[in-house]
Formats: C-alpha cells, structure tokens, sequence
C-alpha cells in the first residue's frame, strides 16, 4: 500500500477511535511511524486529509445507494442492499456523520460536494420510493415522497450524532449502528403494503437476530457482517 494511501486508511481509523477534533497530523505521523515531514509531502494539513477521506465516502454512498433496478433486482434485494449500504457507509465513517456539522463548517469547498451529492441521494431515494409505491410494495402518495426520502435521510445523517451526545465519552457501538437501521425500518414500516408486510416482517426479522449477534460477538468478527451474508441465494 503506498503511503498515501495508509495516511488516509490511518487517519479514518482514528478519528473513528478517537474523534476527529482530537486527532491531529503529529497524531496520524506518530501512529503511522513516520515524519510529520513525510506526511505533508501527501497532505498539506488535516483537511486535505479529510477531503480525501470524504472522496472515498463520496464514491462509496454513491455505489452503495445506486438507483433500483427494476429489471434484475427484486424488493427484498433492493432493500436489504439500501440498509447494508446504510449500515456499513454509517460505521466505516462514523467519525463524518459524529462530527459533520462542524467538519462542513470548517470547510466550504467540502460543503458544496457534500451538497451536491445529497441532491443525487435525493433523487435516486424519490425515484426509488416511486417504484415501490408503483409496484405495490409502499402505500404512499406522491405529495409524500419527497418528504419521506427527507426523513429517512434525517434519521441516518443525524443518528451517530445522537447517539454520541447521549454518551459522556462521545462513542457509539456498532450495536447502536443497527438500532439506526431498525429505527428506518421502523419509519418506514407504516407505508408497507398488506402484500409486501410478510417479507417486510422477515427483513426486520433478520435484523433484530443481527442485533442480537453485535451485541454478543467481537466487534472484529463482525467487522463485515451483513443482512446479505445471513440470507441464502433462494431468498436474494
């Protein structure tokens, strides 16, 4: 792995564990083992630093929360694919979503990538929850769209940031990360169809067992872990 590649990999991981606010450039060099000198020839402070992680997140959302596809991907593997997505971009950048209001503040370049991305999550949310109500899956009006996609977007941008300030020392447990998707599931459970309640209850079946299981195994073994990898190829 180049070195600039461990800066940015060491830097996430520590403003995970730590904070970001904590975590300075001297920080990253020492746990890295090497000259604030030779981090700087790659970054010019931490904010560069923090773009470049931001760049990874970017691509990864975007990857992540890809438009519906109709034609190869059915309800139950649309949704259980959004909240892995969910789940997984919540924790690998947990320190984003604990601290974003006053990492954008310090950085207005960021700000308006940050933005602009929401306005694409946005769209493919609407447009997601329009095919489900046209196929039968949601019951929702179309003056409602929009505000449910806000909402659901609300409840995963903010929810480490709540979950941090009801803790003196600030951290939030991957346990905590899947409270967040059922809180969604929760959200989103009255707008389910009568059809579509039966694979509805199975997916948040699932997730609760997922609970069960974090708070229960090493974070290490589950480091991975996904509602994909419980179901069989028959129920994908």
């Amino acid at each position: 792995m180049k070195t600039k590649d461990k800066i940015i990999l060491a830097s996430c991981e520590l403003f995970n564990q730590h904070g970001e606010r904590a975590i300075t450039t001297n920080h990253i060099a020492a746990h890295l083992g090497i000259s604030p000198g030779n981090l700087y020839y790659h970054f010019r402070n931490k904010e560069d630093i923090i773009r470049s992680i931001y760049s990874e997140y970017e691509s990864y959302i975007l990857e992540a929360f890809r438009p519906y596809d109709v034609e190869s991907e059915s309800d139950l593997g649309f949704m259980v694919r959004y909240l892995d997505g969910m789940f997984k971009v919540m924790w690998r950048y947990r320190f984003f979503y604990a601290n974003l209001a006053d990492i954008l503040n310090r950085d207005q370049e960021l700000r308006k990538r940050y933005i602009e991305v929401q306005k694409k999550m946005d769209v493919q949310s609407s447009s997601a929850l329009r095919i489900l109500r046209d196929n039968g899956t949601v019951v929702l009006a179309d003056i409602y769209i929009a505000d449910l996609a806000q909402t659901l977007k609300m409840i995963i941008t903010c929810w480490i940031g709540f979950q941090s300030a009801q803790k003196v020392d600030g951290t939030v447990s991957k346990d905590e990360i899947y409270q967040g998707v059922l809180r969604v599931l929760t959200t989103f459970r009255g707008y389910i169809s009568d059809k579509a309640r039966p694979e509805f209850d199975r997916i948040e079946a699932q997730y609760r067992q997922l609970l069960k299981q974090v708070e229960t195994r090493s974070e290490a073994s589950l480091a991975d872990e996904s509602l994909l990898d419980t179901l069989k190829p028959s129920d994908q």
